[in-house]
């Protein structure tokens, strides 16, 4: 009786993915070879009517976007995705980051397509030429780090193969993957997919109260055998860009720390001696005070400049325990959710290849869930930004095509 039926899982579920009806038409007419006009009609009057989510309701994805598990679909492609790593038992103080990625969606339910037009970049990021999805959760081991470090390299290595509705050579030629943690080891795994992916080593510019650059040493242990090369406990967040700097996955020299207001180890200054010779600069929380937000965006964009791939980790404490209290290792002093989102929108002419929002710790939120929301709004800028870098290269080569 309706013999389009057969076909219309499939179109619904790419008319899902698009943003408005006009793109929902023209992928049903990529389908006319089995559905007529009046069934073309029928669905663009359903997705017109049922199609567009409020903020409060829908199936809980970061900004209402179209959901896929691209680890077991490797056939969808996509620009941007947003992949969930639900794994804490690498921390030092406080757990719950596992937590995160489910708190950092649910708070970023008002960016719904229809109302996210950024004013300072000039556009929406979720209607323009991107198409973003988000990818679910990789699903790490609680039980074992060894495991997990392995289950979450391999599911970075699987997801960079993913390519791009439009492969090329450009920037809008490679896929890219905002990460929500999870707690902040899970930048190891991402790092070592991305060396893999660009056949060199990746810049890192690491917004955090912390160092993370501590030898796994500095956390002591009688219980480790001076014999062994790799222990599990140096698995650990706190190591995580000493030990991504040891396997090379790191420009030394071009990386760089911001925001940082961490006690150091021992009674003197080898963590910052250390930290210098793996190659880092450091911008502390106070200069802030002293130079500015633009010159803190002028020193970070000129250690990192505009073409040089980039992975930008944010742990959440790099915000105030005040404005962010949900987190792994709170540290007062840092910098307001204002400042850091002012600083992420100064940041958009980084050639980022990938990066993270990490040590969000739901149980420790606030009543308005204040953690979250600023981890939801990161992540809108920094999509943003990656959009926006798609749309200045367009423009550049149509200029070019143009002078000819």
């Amino acid at each position: 009786m309706y013999p389009y039926l057969l076909s219309i899982p499939t179109l619904l579920a790419s008319a899902c993915l698009l943003p408005s009806l006009a793109q929902a038409h023209g992928q049903a007419h990529a389908h006319a070879d089995t559905l007529d006009a009046d069934n073309i009609a029928h669905l663009e009057q359903l997705h017109a009517k049922w199609g567009t989510d409020w903020s409060f309701s829908g199936i809980s994805t970061f900004a209402h976007l179209p959901h896929f598990k691209c680890l077991t679909q490797p056939d969808e492609d996509f620009d941007i995705g947003i992949i969930g790593a639900p794994f804490d038992t690498a921390v030092s103080y406080r757990p719950g980051a596992r937590f995160g990625p489910r708190s950092i969606r649910a708070n970023s339910a008002r960016q719904i397509s229809f109302r996210s037009f950024n004013a300072r970049a000039g556009i929406n990021p979720y209607t323009s030429w991107a198409r973003i999805v988000d990818c679910g959760d990789i699903p790490a081991s609680p039980f074992d780090n060894a495991l997990a470090l392995h289950q979450m390299s391999e599911a970075y290595i699987e997801l960079g193969k993913r390519n791009t509705p439009k492969p090329s050579d450009g920037y809008r030629g490679k896929s890219r993957l905002l990460s929500l943690g999870g707690d902040h080891s899970i930048a190891l795994p991402a790092l070592r997919a991305l060396k893999e992916r660009y056949g060199q080593p990746i810049s890192v510019l690491h917004f955090d109260a912390h160092l993370d650059t501590w030898h796994p040493a500095k956390y002591p242990s009688a219980w480790i055998d001076d014999d062994v090369e790799f222990a599990q406990s140096y698995f650990n967040h706190g190591s995580v860009f000493w030990l991504a700097g040891a396997e090379g996955l790191i420009a030394n020299g071009s990386s760089v720390h911001a925001g940082l207001r961490t006690r150091l180890s021992g009674g003197d200054w080898a963590d910052y001696e250390e930290d210098t010779q793996q190659g880092w600069y450091r911008i502390p929380a106070d200069d802030i005070d002293d130079i500015g937000v633009q010159t803190v965006i002028d020193r970070i964009m000129g250690k990192l400049g505009t073409e040089r791939p980039v992975y930008l980790s944010i742990d959440i404490d790099v915000i105030d325990p005040g404005m962010a209290p949900a987190t792994g290792t709170p540290e007062p002093g840092g910098w307001t959710t204002r400042e850091m989102i002012r600083i992420i929108r100064g940041l958009e002419g980084l050639n980022l290849v990938g990066a993270d929002i990490v040590e969000v710790s739901p149980p420790y939120d606030d009543r308005v869930e204040g953690t979250a929301l600023a981890a939801a709004q990161l992540g809108y800028e920094l999509i943003t930004s990656m959009v926006k870098r798609g749309l200045e290269e367009k423009k550049e080569k149509t200029d070019a095509k143009d002078e000819l």
